[in-house]
């Protein structure tokens, strides 16, 4: 008997050895790809050597980045550092990466192709939800978790239900993946999907590059959604054939699968989006946004850290420069993208504009090194949070937006849209 199922259904239960799977049931998972970062291995570590397993399941279907605090900015990173390399190297973790190899850890995986449409992704880490946009489930787990799934290779997963948002209609210029997901999260409330999965699907996203899903299957966590997941096409067929040699499985959702709510939304009424402070949820207009003045800029992190982002912003950092006492953070996400942006000339621009470059790691995303905020000091960031504290000092303010509004905020010198310059 048929049982029409989403795509998220189908691929817990391909990974369940089951026909079907319902939401609200527990399930037992095998799992593709199990991952943690340098802040959440060594948690995990220890967990996996407290279950005195001795192997990892598989050494190949792991993989360690260290990118929250790298370059290493003080002992304790560098000691959590090397309980990790440590660990990589006994064990033979293939995919561990190394300083001129290593990168956000959500912008590398599917860089490298190491997440395949259908596949079943686990990491110690809230935004692994990323990987959806290849047409993956890939959720965040705790290190304690993570450390059960090294020495195993499954883990206890609830089916979630699924709340399925429709985009329709054209793109306005300058609106990309963020703004959508910004617009998204006002709609919802950053509790309006918890435990669900979100679908992202309608003509306006099939039209959509890879970069800007990512952005948008990145931030599905921030509505408390299990995991974000776009139906993979053509693009995303593409995307993964140039990384890999592997084959992917691609899962639909049945037409008559059940949803627990379906959103719809005219992307065409969507202008570019400031998420103020202090929740991702705060999305404004553009337009309804005062002339906030602003200390620094920061452009990069696995939201928008990617090629088409750095792209965007030397488009609008062309024959400009940054503001009087405007500081402006570019990190790119990877040292792939950081080439290519070399290559393209796009540093340059963005050098002769008036930005810092950082090597490419998380770096201010997380209030963790390199562009700290003091007290009272307001940041725009392409991030994704912007709690309290979340990028430094809990009486610092931060701004959310996507790379264009970033940009030209930081030629502005104050909170602005890209139509202004």
């Amino acid at each position: 008997m048929h049982t029409p199922m989403t795509i998220t259904e189908k691929i817990l239960a391909s990974h369940a050895g089951r026909d079907a799977v319902s939401p609200g049931e527990l399930i037992d998972v095998e799992v593709d790809l199990a991952l943690a970062n340098d802040i959440t291995a060594p948690l995990a570590i220890r967990v996996f050597e407290e279950l005195e397993a001795g192997e990892v399941f598989d050494s190949e279907k792991i993989a360690l980045v260290p990118d929250h605090f790298i370059p290493n900015k003080d002992i304790l990173s560098a000691e959590q550092s090397k309980v990790m390399r440590e660990f990589a190297l006994r064990h033979h973790i293939k995919h561990y990466f190394e300083w001129g190899d290593t990168g956000i850890e959500h912008v590398i995986l599917p860089e490298k192709g190491l997440v395949l449409p259908g596949d079943l992704v686990i990491g110690a880490d809230s935004h692994t939800c990323t990987y959806g946009a290849l047409g993956a489930f890939s959720t965040g787990v705790g290190s304690t978790d993570l450390g059960a799934i090294m020495a195993t290779g499954r883990i206890w997963l609830k089916v979630p239900g699924t709340l399925r948002v429709v985009y329709k209609g054209r793109l306005r210029p300058w609106v990309g993946g963020k703004d959508l997901i910004l617009f998204t999260l006002g709609l919802l409330g950053v509790d309006g999907a918890t435990y669900k999965a979100l679908e992202f699907s309608g003509e306006a996203v099939k039209g959509l590059s890879m970069a800007q899903r990512f952005t948008m299957a990145n931030m599905a966590v921030e509505a408390g959604a299990k995991n974000g997941i776009f139906e993979p096409d053509d693009l995303t067929r593409d995307y993964v054939a140039l990384r890999t040699r592997r084959q992917g499985t691609d899962f639909k959702s049945d037409v008559d699968a059940s949803y627990e709510r379906t959103v719809t939304i005219d992307v065409g009424e969507i202008e570019p989006q400031v998420a103020v402070p202090h929740s991702p949820d705060n999305a404004r207009p553009i337009s309804s946004i005062e002339k906030t003045r602003i200390d620094q800029v920061f452009i990069g992190s696995c939201t928008n850290g990617r090629l088409e982002d750095l792209q965007v912003a030397a488009q609008i950092f062309q024959g400009r420069s940054v503001a009087q006492g405007m500081r402006l953070i570019i990190i790119p996400g990877s040292a792939q993208i950081y080439k290519t942006a070399v290559a393209e000339g796009l540093i340059l621009t963005l050098l002769e504009a008036g930005a810092v470059i950082g090597p490419p790691c998380c770096g201010p995303c997380l209030g963790g090194h390199m562009g700290v905020l003091a007290q009272g000091e307001r940041a725009l960031s392409t991030t994704n949070r912007n709690f309290p504290g979340r990028m430094g000092h809990p009486g610092s303010e931060v701004y959310l937006a996507g790379p264009a509004v970033a940009a030209a905020s930081a030629v502005l010198g104050r909170i602005g849209s890209p139509d202004e310059l």
